[in-house]
């Protein structure tokens, strides 16, 4: 201490000093804090030389009690006097404690001292270095106590809704999730983008004035060989911070079975909350408790690492431990753009998990978690397909439009594309795995792939996708089977086709699928219109037809052909605008499209009809004019049924 020894001076000099400071301190009525700390490190120099002077010379004691005795009492008043009031001593002002550390200093040299003097194990000598522990280790449990008050007692709250945060993009604002209200599925389920730039995210979380006091007891108490309890203290005040940062995040402390009994809503919501919370807690309050811990224990080695392991060890497994719950929690297709989003933000913080923890049982636990996550990824994932596949229907759908399972399907797909990166690193490090189990397929991963489909993108991703359409088309075509109409199959499996191959064309998932591919389904869609227009068309349409029968017998007979035939036209296009009025196609392009399509061939057939019969038929059996059917033909597929039955040409 003070440092101002650098050479001895002559006996004459060091009295002439003292009688200096003699005179000095009889003008004086009031002593500044420098002045003050300068005397009582000179006092201690004072005592201690005295101390070993008197040891070493073996002079006879004054009144049986030696001078080292005699200092030891006068530190330990010193401190008694302290630790006897109850009032935190760095709550009365610096000065104050300025003076204790004073006297705890001179308590740890002279203990020091008496520890090198004790060789010989004198009793008397034994008996002093044994009441010189007990005097320090009542100051260092004082300490102790001050080191802990003073970082509860400054301590300064962490609020992540309303901070500021530096990066290299400027200043933004920790927003709070998105709104727990929201539906997973239509709102594309908003990964939150909020602390992915915390890295430069720096908060006190322990006011700076108080750093330097709390470095000075730190370091006394390291070098008093009580580095256990300083450390104990601080781990105990932060863990409590800590606790409380969790709850300012509304992170509950659920358990396993907490979590499996939750109703998905609720469990949605708490995915939402804690894929936000643990990115803000790892890298805007984790990043700085560390740093607050290297700036308190960073010159005592491994210490800071510890403390700061012991404080936030319980805080960080509570996060992992939801995570684990979810990981293992039933699959369930709705789960899996949130289990996505675990998993990511975990991949997110894995290096930054790393780079804060030496300790191995934090890294390994992080990693397991992370592995779980994309286990279930994986597993939701098929089950999907599964899902797709087994799913019955009793009834046809109404009206031969788009089915909910289609639009449902496509529109997960779509979604999906936003986790293209990661699925793609899950479902090819779980297809490599795989590979390697002694159980495996003998055709590897790859070329069942490729041999599915050797045009798509070749990605585990774009091979899943391929692989749950393929399960769809089957079961929409099983659905279609439920018609009775052969019509309306084709007209189902044509909207639902058509659904599916214009969902890839207009979004992301065109890169994943190709464009063969769009070509093949837009021919299958095809197909099924063409299907369509001959199953409903193709027996009326052959009532127009000149097939010869009209040209032989009598004139009265040629006149009743073409009249029944002319009225079984109107029956059958009647009865198809009775039902396929009440059919639908919502896609307006596909909709206009084939109401073209079935209006030329009508009308054309029809037309030409009544211009080569116009002397055998009369005006009074014609019920429609080529006009009048080609409006009829537009309400077509509207979904809303009408009738012709009571409709005739004015």
């Amino acid at each position: 201490m003070g440092g101002y020894e650098s050479e001895v001076p002559a006996e004459g000099d060091l009295i002439a000093a003292a009688q200096h400071i003699v005179a000095a301190l009889g003008t004086k009525k009031m002593l500044s804090q420098d002045e003050r700390k300068i005397l009582v490190d000179l006092r201690t120099r004072l005592s201690t030389m005295t101390m070993v002077d008197d040891t070493k010379t073996n002079e006879p004691p004054v009144n049986g009690v030696s001078e080292t005795e005699q200092y030891l009492n006068l530190v330990s008043e010193r401190i008694m006097n302290r630790v006897s009031d109850e009032t935190m001593i760095w709550d009365l002002g610096p000065e104050d404690a300025c003076e204790y550390l004073k006297a705890v200093e001179e308590a740890r040299i002279l203990t020091e001292k008496l520890e090198g003097l004790c060789l010989n194990k004198d009793d008397e000598e034994v008996e002093l270095l044994r009441k010189a522990h007990d005097v320090l280790q009542t100051a260092m449990a004082r300490l102790e106590q001050e080191f802990g008050h003073i970082i509860v007692q400054h301590s300064q709250p962490f609020e992540p809704e309303h901070m500021s945060f530096r990066s290299s993009e400027g200043v933004g604002v920790v927003g709070s999730p998105c709104s727990l209200e929201d539906d997973p599925l239509e709102d594309s389920l908003r990964r939150e983008s909020v602390g992915k730039n915390l890295e430069d995210f720096i908060v006190d979380l322990v006011h700076p004035d108080v750093i330097p006091d709390l470095k000075c007891i730190a370091n006394l108490m390291f070098i008093s060989s009580y580095e256990r309890e300083c450390s104990q203290a601080y781990v105990t005040a932060r863990k409590h911070a800590l606790n409380r940062c969790l709850f300012a995040l509304e992170v509950e402390p659920l358990s396993i079975d907490d979590v499996l009994k939750m109703e998905w809503g609720s469990l949605d919501s708490q995915i939402k909350r804690w894929v936000w919370a643990i990115r803000i807690f790892v890298r805007g309050y984790l990043a700085n408790e560390k740093r607050l811990t290297d700036e308190i224990f960073g010159d005592f080695g491994s210490l800071s690492s510890m403390c700061f392991t012991d404080s936030s060890k319980a805080s960080v497994m509570q996060l992992l431990s939801f995570g684990d719950a979810v990981a293992v929690s039933p699959r369930q297709p709705e789960k899996l753009f949130r289990v996505l989003d675990m998993y990511e933000v975990l991949a997110q913080l894995h290096a930054d998990i790393n780079s804060m923890y030496t300790d191995q049982a934090i890294r390994d636990e992080f990693c397991e978690v992370l592995r779980r996550l994309g286990d279930a990824v994986r597993a939701t994932f098929i089950e999907f397909k599964n899902a797709i596949a087994t799913n019955a229907s009793i009834n046809p759908f109404a009206g031969g439009g788009t089915h909910h399972l289609t639009r449902y399907v496509m529109n997960y797909l779509k979604l999906l594309t936003d986790y293209r990166d990661t699925l793609n690193q899950i479902l090819e490090e779980a297809e490599r795995v795989e590979s390697l189990s002694p159980l495996a397929d003998s055709v590897p991963f790859w070329d069942e792939m490729k041999q599915f489909d050797g045009t798509c993108n070749a990605t585990p991703m774009a091979f899943h996708f391929q692989s749950i359409t393929s399960a769809l088309l089957a079961n929409i075509d099983e659905k279609s089977k439920l018609y009775k109409d052969t019509a309306l199959q084709h007209f189902f499996l044509m909207n639902n086709i058509h659904y599916m191959a214009q969902k890839v064309k207009s979004c992301e998932l065109r890169d994943i699928f190709g464009d063969d591919w769009i070509k093949r389904h837009n021919g299958k869609f095809q197909q099924q219109a063409m299907n369509y227009e001959r199953a409903t068309w193709s027996s009326i349409l052959s009532l127009l037809k000149d097939d010869g029968s009209q040209n032989s017998g009598s004139n009265s007979s040629i006149k009743n052909i073409l009249k029944e035939r002319l009225k079984s036209f109107y029956a059958a296009f009647e009865e198809v605008y009775r039902n396929q009025t009440g059919w639908l196609i919502k896609d307006s392009q596909l909709q206009e499209d084939l109401r073209i399509k079935t209006s030329l061939q009508v009308i054309q057939a029809y037309r030409t009809f009544i211009g080569r019969h116009s002397s055998e038929i009369s005006d009074k059996y014609i019920k429609y004019t080529a006009d009048d059917l080609e409006n009829h033909i537009l309400d077509l597929f509207s979904g809303s049924q009408r009738s012709l039955s009571n409709i005739y040409r004015k």
